[in-house]
């Protein structure tokens, strides 16, 4: 029998899709097509389908199951999507995003009756990381924030961390589907306005375009940098990239900025560390490429945050497997899947 498995990453501009051994390792090349996340339900199923029919066609052997990692509040149990803010369609020119949609069932119809399971790809991400990087698979708690357009967490426990009988590992999904938003920790009460409605989340601070304006308001205000120069003068260039480029030539400003996002994301580090006590704290997704220079100013707010006794349990450190976690987390859920069914 086949020991492999279909990871899905399901995104607002592409789906990805590839088989994967339970260990991770990659079985066929990664496949990918364009989601049409705005052009409604029915093109959204039509690319989930035939991205994941490439990866099925090119396995060796017939994966045993299909896992699926999509932003938004996942009712893995009902087979849908209960929201999605970035997935819709326009009806008279006003967006209307995705409540309660099925998935599963006109999906099964496209792929065959391969069982197919979903939930939020910041909390597959976290899974991912604790079964193939990280945690090692091992780790008493994962506690991961992602960085990017937004800002997402997951919290991975092993049983070993909670009290009563329990199989691991634990994903935290909350009493209604759509808990672990670390990324809605309040940092700073009444601060900057967050998309969720909230004042001084930590999304607010740290998600793509925050890094971004700080960065433009600091070079609107006249400061030298060598981010005029990498822009070419053109201030809507600038990207978290460029500033960490900046950074590593040793530039003030780009510095300062991921400096200033480090502290706002030390806030939420030691935050959660207070309350999930984790072995393992991961920063994952495109932003946390700036690496060290997000990284140093992170651990130094948390520190003075954290209860020191959790905090010195707790290694802060990049993700490992950063570019293709949503598609390792959706594996993920489909190895730990036929493990629950058996």
């Amino acid at each position: 029998m086949s020991d492999l498995v279909i990871g899905v990453d399901l995104g607002g501009t592409n789906v990805r899709a590839c088989a994967f051994t339970p260990g991770g390792a990659r079985a066929t090349e990664t496949f990918t097509n364009p989601s049409r996340a705005q052009e409604g339900i029915e093109p959204v199923i039509d690319a989930l389908g035939h991205t994941i029919m490439q990866a099925l066609e090119a396995a060796r052997t017939r994966p045993r199951a299909v896992g699926i990692a999509i932003p938004g509040h996942i009712d893995n149990a009902r087979g849908l999507v209960r929201w999605a803010p970035n997935f819709g369609s326009y009806v008279d020119g006003v967006f209307r995003y995705w409540v309660d949609v099925p998935i599963r069932e006109p999906l099964q119809r496209r792929i065959g009756d391969l069982p197919i399971l979903m939930n939020n790809d910041a909390n597959l991400a976290a899974l991912g990381e604790y079964l193939f990087g990280s945690g090692k698979g091992k780790a008493k708690t994962l506690v991961m924030f992602t960085l990017g357009t937004g800002v997402g967490g997951g919290v991975v426990m092993s049983p070993d961390s909670v009290l009563g009988e329990a199989r691991g590992p634990l994903v935290l999904i909350g009493g209604n589907l759509g808990g672990a938003e670390l990324g809605h920790f309040v940092v700073s009460d009444g601060g900057v306005e967050c998309n969720a409605g909230s004042y001084g989340a930590l999304e607010a601070y740290c998600q793509r375009d925050a890094i971004i304006r700080r960065a433009q308001h600091q070079l609107r205000r006249g400061r030298k940098s060598l981010l005029l120069d990498l822009c070419e003068g053109d201030l809507s260039k600038v990207t978290p990239r460029l500033i960490s480029e900046a950074a590593d030539k040793g530039d003030d400003v780009a510095i300062e900025v991921w400096e200033d996002v480090g502290h706002y994301l030390g806030i939420g580090i030691g935050s959660a560390i207070n309350v999930f006590a984790p072995e393992v704290v991961a920063i994952g997704g495109q932003i946390s490429k700036a690496g060290e220079w997000i990284l140093g100013p992170a651990r130094k707010t948390a520190r003075k945050v954290g209860v020191p006794q959790l905090f010195d349990f707790a290694t802060i450190t990049l993700a490992e497997e950063l570019d293709d976690a949503g598609m390792l987390g959706g594996a993920a859920l489909a190895v730990e899947g036929l493990k629950w069914n058996r």
